[in-house]
């Protein structure tokens, strides 16, 4: 990433532990990598020389930077990464990675990372379904509501109902 800088750049604020969380997702999710580190090049209130500034990485190939700002901003489930999976031992792997490394559950296929940040883990055949409409739609939207991680086997068999 950093020998070529891209027009748009999903920009993630930290508590300055950006490298910490760009080394996760590169080890969690494919197409995934740490790039360049910005260290401070002088003091800086509440900081000093050499303190990593800035972390490129990239989620499943969209390019990010960390930002390490400190404490004053925490992160909402108004923002989230939705990555699609196309069976439940990819869906389990991303899940779990994410709620065993210090995040939590949550519903609809949405879990939370240590670090604040939401994400969607979410099987293609769930939103073929919603996709789909009318009863199908219906009846695959029912039984999501009632799941935290995504049991696509339960998504199925709703939608053959």
């Amino acid at each position: 990433m950093s020998n070529t800088r891209v027009k748009n750049t999903i920009c993630l604020w930290f508590n300055n532990d950006a490298l910490d969380a760009a080394h996760f997702y590169a080890a969690t999710f494919p197409d995934s990598n740490v790039g360049a580190i910005c260290r401070a090049p002088g003091d800086y209130p509440n900081g000093k020389e050499g303190d990593i500034l800035t972390v490129e990485f990239t989620v499943c190939g969209i390019p990010c930077l960390g930002l390490n700002g400190g404490p004053q901003f925490s992160h909402t489930e108004a923002f989230s990464f939705q990555i699609a999976t196309e069976t439940q031992e990819e869906t389990d792997r991303y899940w779990n990675a994410i709620v065993s490394n210090g995040g939590e559950e949550s519903a609809c296929g949405w879990c939370k990372d240590r670090w604040g940040i939401s994400w969607q883990i979410t099987p293609r055949v769930l939103m073929d379904a919603l996709t789909a409409g009318g009863a199908e739609a219906k009846r695959a939207f029912a039984a999501m509501m009632d799941m935290g991680k995504i049991d696509i086997a339960k998504i199925e068999a709703a939608r053959r109902r």
